[in-house]
């Protein structure tokens, strides 16, 4: 069957061939791959973004610890631990034990100090090598 087409006799296979998209590479089907895991590690990059929920991840990360554990070992206020708590939870980060009237918090995941460790060494090295600010 042909069909005009701005002013030319075109069959309607030549259009459907012309019409489909080739399939992607394997470099754009790992880019795509990775758009799709953006979100989720900036979400996870946020809730580190702040040096007191990193002090607080490695206070926990020592076991299970009282919001009351947390504030006097790090020297911040109640309110603002408990914030960040909030957040740490939301972001997953942390889980919480009740046992009685006390709420315990913990790290849900150890590799997430690794993940601290690698950025405290990039940090570390892109900081000594920078000369202005």
């Amino acid at each position: 069957m042909e069909k005009l087409l701005r002013g030319k006799l075109v069959r309607k296979a030549d259009i459907a061939v012309k019409s489909r998209k080739p399939a992607p590479a394997a470099d754009e089907k790992e880019t795509a791959l990775a758009d799709r895991q953006c979100h989720p590690v900036a979400f996870l990059a946020k809730s580190l973004a702040d040096e007191n929920r990193l002090r607080i991840i490695l206070c926990v990360s020592n076991g299970k610890t009282s919001v009351s554990g947390i504030v006097e070992e790090l020297g911040l206020s109640q309110p603002l631990v408990s914030h960040h708590l909030k957040e740490l939870k939301r972001s997953l980060l942390v889980k919480i034990e009740r046992s009685g009237p006390f709420i315990y918090y913990e790290l849900v995941d150890p590799r997430i100090l690794d993940v601290i460790r690698t950025l405290s060494a990039v940090a570390t090295d892109l900081l000594t090598a920078r000369e202005t600010f």
